[in-house]
């Protein structure tokens, strides 16, 4: 009777799969925890703005609110809000048709770091005085 060599190569080809899932996983977590962290942001010095909105998306992942304001020299300047999930800011009283294009509004928040014109909302004054804070990081 002939020896069968034993075949190796399946239990090996799981292991690579296994592995590679793995790392695939905990590089996606990494990523998650230094997107949802929040140091990108400077948490000591909130500014405030006024300006008007030029786009205002109430989707996910999080509310995106463009608006167009002027630097201290009277510059025009394009900056980006970003607030929570609009599932949130919904049980909150926001939603799709809270801001359009047009609307005057006043946001106080947490700039990037890095001097991108983005910020994190921490409050925001709305063209008939709606605030949206509650739920707004």
């Amino acid at each position: 009777m002939a020896k069968q060599k034993r075949n190796l190569r399946p239990a090996r080809h799981g292991r690579v799969l296994a592995a590679s899932a793995v790392v695939l996983l905990l590089s996606g977590a990494v990523s998650m925890r230094a997107h949802h962290s929040g140091s990108i942001y400077d948490h000591e010095n909130h500014i405030t703005l006024h300006g008007v909105v030029t786009e205002y998306r109430f989707a996910s992942p999080h509310v995106q609110i463009h608006f167009d304001t002027k630097d201290e020299n009277g510059r025009a300047e394009k900056w980006v809000a970003l607030s929570a999930p609009p599932q949130r800011l919904y049980r909150n009283g926001w939603n799709v048709r809270s801001l359009k294009a047009g609307d005057e509004i006043t946001v106080t928040g947490s700039p990037m770091k890095d001097g991108t014109h983005i910020l994190n909302i921490r409050r925001l004054v709305g063209p008939t005085g709606q605030v949206l804070n509650e739920g707004a990081d």
